[in-house]
């Protein structure tokens, strides 16, 4: 597939009228604005639907998107690491609009009062039905992240998303989180619920005794005549960033030849389109584009970035779409082939942003939600303490939930240094809401979420950090294996992200006094990926920061530490 400067233009200027329309419309009636702002013209034969990383968020939220998202090297200023109005004008997008409030963080207060909550999926449900109509053979792709990051998802052990994705009418789904149920419930899903209803694909998830494929590695289906292979490529780095008993018989990784592979297995079944449904983090769907020939787009997740526009990567082969389709419900991509003599000939891209008070909720799903909730409804609306500041989790260094966490993990257990894990998921919360469990929950929910105290030594603290700064800055993205840097309580740090593994981290420091690296210091955490973590006996760290909650009554606004940045002034991802 090779795209002309005026097809590509094309697609910037799809983006450019959808932001105008969201404008326009933005203050009708949900009946009116749903007619307009989700009327996508049809283009071609083949038409995906794309979502990914909702972590379990059956009802509209809110989200702030961030204000770091640092691109180093080759990748300063290019998608997705871009904020604020660079990436409005990168993307063509008028400032104030809906679809600035989307994409960006910019005046969320004021925007997120004035356009409402985002996502859900009873909103979902009414354009997933209307695009299906409107595309006949149109399928659902979720990109996983799916079944994590709710009270409701935890304590249904995934039913309730497990049964709202069916209704929704998903189609094809990889995976991330899913994995930290645990292989059993996972399988028990694929081979049970999901059986003759949803495809779940993952080509580089192997046992490792004998490397034999635990899910199928693609799908290929017809679309109205066009056969289409899905292929799935989930979270390769699982039994790192999460624990690895979870998932102790099964290997993941990379794996581009296998990839390569796949591909080339599927177009010798006739497959015209090829797909494939990532979990790789954008950055490394940019590098595995330019690696592997015949893709003709990636439809990615995990790193939560809401591309309006596409990024076209040559390779060996000619050119494949990598795109991704933000997080939390918040958008629905719609990708549409024209494909002439075998292969694809054109495309259109289009995410729409899902503004909840612009959308009829779909009734049957919105009776489903209710059923779920319904036996817990009181336990989650109960009101934990009120916020004085915005509170979100997003962006490479902190956020203002990240921080209250540290803060109540330090003073509950008495520990003056805090870790918490750098998570993108969590929902936001505007200044005078409610903290309620729910809300509490939406940052907190995981199956290994225990709360922990641990001596450290500052030789090890620093190892700890220059470890997770590499994870996030090595300028090799098949080496970056997910999250933001670690959220840090107490202690104060500078980092210099383009310096060497083990040279980023500098002037540790505890209230002003260098750290020690041969003294132990008391460090409070949560969310452990070692196995015995689970036998240590510690409470959850959800009832620690209820703790501190209720003893609070009133949360001021968070004075959010973060560290001392060196070499990035300018950087495009940085306000």
């Amino acid at each position: 597939m090779s795209l002309s400067k005026r097809e590509f233009l094309q697609v910037l200027g799809a983006a450019g009228v959808a932001g105008m329309g969201l404008a326009r419309h933005a203050d009708a009636d949900a009946a009116t604005a749903e007619q307009a702002l989700y009327d996508v013209p049809k283009f071609g034969q083949v038409s995906l639907l794309h979502m990914t990383d909702c972590h379990a968020q059956l009802l509209p939220i809110r989200f702030r998107e961030p204000s770091v998202n640092l691109g180093l090297g080759s990748m300063a200023g290019e998608l997705p690491h871009l904020v604020g109005e660079l990436l409005l004008k990168k993307a063509g997008l008028r400032p104030g609009s809906a679809q600035a409030h989307a994409y960006t963080f910019l005046d969320f207060e004021t925007a997120s009062q004035r356009y409402g909550k985002v996502g859900g999926f009873a909103e979902l449900a009414t354009l997933v039905k209307r695009l299906k109509a409107s595309r006949p053979g149109a399928l659902l792709l979720d990109g996983g992240d799916t079944w994590q990051g709710s009270a409701t998802s935890l304590w249904t052990n995934a039913q309730d998303m497990v049964d709202a994705c069916k209704l929704l009418g998903v189609d094809v789904m990889t995976g991330h989180w899913e994995f930290t149920y645990g292989m059993e419930r996972v399988k028990e899903i694929v081979e049970k619920d999901f059986k003759g209803k949803v495809d779940f694909v993952a080509q580089n998830v192997k046992t490792n005794d004998f490397g034999d494929p635990v899910f199928s590695p693609y799908v290929i289906k017809p679309i109205n005549g066009v056969p289409v292979a899905i292929i799935g490529q989930a979270f390769p780095y699982t039994p790192i960033a999460n624990p690895r008993y979870m998932v102790a018989d099964w290997s993941f990784g990379i794996q581009d030849d296998n990839l390569q592979k796949m591909v080339d297995e599927a177009r010798g079944k006739g497959a015209q389109v090829v797909v494939v449904l990532s979990h790789n983090g954008m950055d490394v769907d940019l590098k595995m584009a330019s690696r592997v020939r015949g893709i003709d787009a990636i439809l990615g997740g995990h790193t939560h970035d809401g591309m309006p526009v596409p990024v076209l990567v040559k390779n060996a082969g000619g050119t494949t779409i990598v795109t991704n389709a933000g997080s939390n419900g918040k958008f629905l991509g719609v990708i549409d082939f024209d494909v002439k003599n075998g292969k694809v000939a054109d495309f259109r891209y289009t995410l729409l942003p899902v503004f909840a008070n612009q959308i009829q909720p779909d009734a049957e799903m919105a009776a489903l939600i209710k059923k779920i909730r319904a036996p817990y409804e009181s336990k989650l609306a109960e009101k934990l303490a009120v916020t004085d500041g915005t509170l979100y989790r997003r962006g490479n260094f902190n956020g203002s939930w990240d921080q209250l966490v540290c803060d109540a993990l330090m003073e509950v257990q008495g520990a003056p240094i805090a870790f918490s894990p750098g998570f993108r998921w969590g929902t936001s919360l505007l200044p005078g809401e409610a903290i309620t469990r729910e809300l509490m929950m939406d940052q907190l929910a995981t199956t290994y979420s225990y709360a922990t105290v641990t001596p450290m030594s500052g030789e090890m603290i620093k190892t700890v950090l220059e470890d997770v700064a590499d994870n996030l800055f090595n300028p090799d993205p098949y080496y970056q294996q997910g999250g933001d840097m670690v959220r840090v309580g107490g202690l104060t740090y500078a980092i210099e992200p383009s310096a060497k593994m083990g040279a980023r981290i500098t002037d540790m420091r505890l209230d002003g006094k260098a750290i020690d690296a041969a003294k132990t210091y008391k460090v409070a955490g949560w969310a452990p990926v070692a196995e015995e973590a689970k036998n240590a006996g510690n409470k959850p760290v959800w009832d620690v920061v209820e703790q501190w909650l209720k003893a609070k009554g009133r949360v001021t606004p968070r004075r959010i530490n973060t560290p001392r940045l060196i070499g990035v002034q300018g950087n495009p991802g940085l306000v």
